[in-house]
């Protein structure tokens, strides 16, 4: 039995479940017990991290390691090339979205508060993710991989650029989107687990973003 550990409105949840479902491996999913952070959680996963995941009695954390571990393990449906230099592209493209454009779009979380917000961190915010998606534009414009297929890579983009068409509703958040960027956001809802995903996920975003509304 393969057990998940995660929260509804998690990136990396989100990711994770993508990339579960396009392989096709059944698992169940639990919310940490006694909440994220808890000292009940911490006695299963000791880093505390989200998500987790508990294999036939293997606990890892970290969703990157989960999710190379899953590819290793579950044969069927491979989400990693099947040649060195096509997997190293693979994991550039996963460390630009890990690394540069998530956290750039997590800076912006402390900013949907209405009452708190600081317009000038809105605009740098802007303007740090337009950076990271014109680095993309550009790995984009040489990328090797088979656009027919989901790769390893493309499961946390897909759920990062929902993140980033809500905060440009809610936050009035500034983001020029490159032609070939907003194709890729195009194609990746075109695979059915990736629609799915977001289609159940847009209701813990509309929850979270519910403090963004003027009071």
């Amino acid at each position: 039995m393969l057990t998940i550990y995660s929260v509804p409105v998690a990136v990396y949840c989100a990711k994770l479940r993508i990339m579960l479902r396009y392989k096709f491996i059944q698992f169940e999913q639990l919310s940490p017990p006694g909440g994220y952070g808890s000292d009940a959680y911490r006695g299963i996963v000791p880093s505390g991290n989200l998500p987790a995941m508990l294999h036939d009695g293997f606990m890892l954390s970290d969703s990157e390691a989960i999710a190379e571990y899953l590819e290793e393990t579950f044969h069927d449906v491979p989400m990693l090339p099947n040649t060195v230099k096509l997997r190293a592209k693979a994991r550039e493209f996963s460390r630009l979205h890990d690394t540069r454009l998530e956290p750039a779009v997590r800076a912006m979380y402390p900013q949907v508060a209405h009452l708190t917000r600081d317009e000038n961190v809105v605009q740098i915010g802007g303007l740090a993710i337009s950076k990271h998606l014109s680095s993309l534009e550009l790995l984009l414009a040489a990328n090797p991989l088979d656009e027919h297929k989901l790769w390893l890579c493309d499961c946390g983009f897909a759920v990062t650029f929902a993140w980033i068409r809500a905060f440009q509703n809610a936050l009035n958040l500034p983001v020029e989107w490159p032609q070939i960027v907003s194709d890729y956001e195009t194609r990746l809802k075109g695979f059915k687990v990736v629609f799915d995903e977001l289609e159940a996920y847009r209701s813990a975003m509309d929850a979270y973003l519910e403090k963004a509304k003027p009071s």
